[in-house]
């Protein structure tokens, strides 16, 4: 019965922080759109991943971003990598709503639980989305320094560029990019420490 309670109350968590009706003028899916784009690197920023993170049908998903894209919430660009695939970004006016994002009262939530609770707390949901996504044949995202792919210890730093690297496509990853989404991310790694300086708060 706790499994379940505790599956029971992430879903509620989830319904009630991200509220009902509108918010901002955006519905629910377009809020989390929004979020999606914000936090996938420049590798995930394509409508067909954000359908597979969300696991709905590319279809649905390319509707919803059309509608953002209309009300001038993304912006679309074809890929350097291959010019044929398209990526998409939030824009000025997108970054400005959601920095008032509904879910924020769950952040405040989470920030007040304490350090060691949190961390607990954080590594179980880690443990029980991989198990989800296996279970279901979805992509497991993730962060760069727990991927299998993840390289380098970014001991140097030259032109504004870290010894960091994803081994899965050979390019190059700048500090800022390690706690963004991936669509490639395989777990393998507890996590690679980052040069004193180079690191976020």
């Amino acid at each position: 019965m706790k499994s379940r309670l505790i599956a029971e109350l992430i879903l509620h968590l989830g319904r009630i922080a991200a509220g009902d009706g509108l918010v901002s003028g955006l519905t629910p899916v377009q809020w989390a759109g929004l979020r999606y784009f914000a936090r996938a690197n420049r590798f995930s920023r394509t409508p067909s991943a954000f359908a597979a993170f969300h696991g709905t049908t590319r279809g649905t998903a390319s509707q919803m971003i059309k509608g953002l894209v209309a009300q001038g919430l993304l912006k679309q660009s074809r890929s350097q990598a291959d010019g044929r695939s398209v990526r998409l970004d939030l824009t000025d006016k997108a970054r400005a709503i959601v920095a008032d994002d509904p879910i924020e009262a769950l952040v405040r939530a989470a920030d007040a639980l304490p350090p060691g609770v949190r961390g607990n707390f954080s590594a179980g949901l880690q443990r029980m989305l991989g198990r989800v996504a296996s279970e279901t044949g979805k992509p497991r995202f993730g962060t760069c320094e727990t991927c299998a792919h993840f390289e380098g210890g970014g001991c140097c730093q030259e032109d504004g560029r870290t010894a960091y690297e994803c081994a899965f496509l050979n390019a190059p990853l700048m500090d800022a990019e390690l706690d963004e989404l991936c669509i490639n991310f395989a777990p393998g790694k507890s996590g690679a420490p980052r040069s004193p300086g180079i690191g976020r708060a």
